[in-house]
């Protein structure tokens, strides 16, 4: 089974350091990482990207699996992420679309291609800047310390006033970068003519089994100018393939065909600047398995969505 690393045990740790009420299960025949969520009245069960499994008919024995804990726990519904589209027809009959979580479709590049057949999958204009980055004052260093969150945290408040979009808490971010998949890059640019240093881009990247995911970045307006996040981008595919690591997943693209007024528009068309491929997955779908609650929670969510 191709494991996402949103339903593995690794990723159930680092739920349970954020204090979260997780169950795992993981047979032959499929796997799934389970997060209980509190709702007025209630609680639901959240799988990001799961259940996980090979087949529809072990897709269907994991919906069983999943349907028995949940009326153990006396959830009010299972909201569920399957990978593959076509697994849906097997979602109950009380089934509702929701609005998706993670991203439904994502961009993901090959690494594990000969040397010369690798670098024409990357734009010609960042391979240009990435090879004269140290000329022009930019040094890219990798962190493990929490700490240094905050430079991702201050970029992303900045980018996220000016998309209208939000941003993860300096909790949530410092937790992830404590788990031992993470790893924090930042792009720092150094002044010549007065020595000075500011960091102008920054990313969290996780590695998992054979593939880095890009999850969190952003740069300042300076970063911009310098073409850091297209540097930074460069770095962090390179030193995955040098890790060994067979794919890197974007993580997200804006929808086929979405106005160019969507949040994700500018990100899209960055990230499809270099050679890959699209991948499209389910999206967001809730189990209902107590109904009145289940409209009162949706009732109660564009109650608070509206304030």
């Amino acid at each position: 089974m191709n494991i996402p690393i949103t339903q593995s045990k690794e990723w159930e740790q680092l739920q349970n350091d954020l204090n979260e009420t997780s169950f795992f299960e993981s047979t032959t025949d499929y796997q799934y990482l389970a997060i209980k969520k509190k709702i007025p009245g209630g609680n639901y069960l959240y799988l990001p990207y799961g259940p996980v499994a090979d087949t529809e008919e072990n897709f269907k024995k994991s919906l069983k699996s999943l349907t028995e804990l949940a009326n153990k726990e006396n959830s009010t519904f299972i909201r569920v992420e399957p990978l593959n589209p076509e697994y849906t027809h097997h979602l109950p009959k009380s089934s509702q679309k929701s609005v998706d979580l993670n991203p439904k479709e994502t961009w993901i590049l090959d690494l594990d291609k000969e040397e010369d057949s690798f670098k024409k999958k990357l734009p010609s204009r960042l391979l240009r800047y990435y090879k004269n980055r140290e000329k022009n004052g930019i040094i890219i260093k990798k962190s493990h310390n929490p700490s240094d969150i905050k430079h991702l945290l201050k970029l992303q408040k900045a980018l996220a006033e000016k998309k209208k979009i939000s941003t993860f808490s300096e909790n949530y971010l410092k937790t992830e970068l404590s788990q031992p998949f993470s790893t924090l890059y930042l792009v720092i640019h150094q002044d010549k003519e007065t020595n000075n240093e500011e960091i102008v881009a920054a990313g969290l990247v996780f590695d998992y089994g054979t593939t880095r995911y890009n999850l969190q970045g952003a740069q300042s307006e300076q970063g911009r100018k310098l073409h850091a996040t297209g540097i930074l981008t460069i770095e962090l595919i390179m030193d995955a393939r040098e890790k060994g690591l067979k794919t890197f997943d974007f993580w997200g693209i804006a929808p086929e065909g979405a106005p160019s007024t969507h949040p994700w528009a500018g990100f899209t068309s960055f990230k499809k600047t270099f050679d890959g491929h699209e991948v499209k997955h389910a999206g967001t779908y809730d189990i209902v398995l107590k109904p009145f609650k289940y409209k009162l929670y949706q009732f109660m969510r564009k109650i608070r969505r509206l304030i």
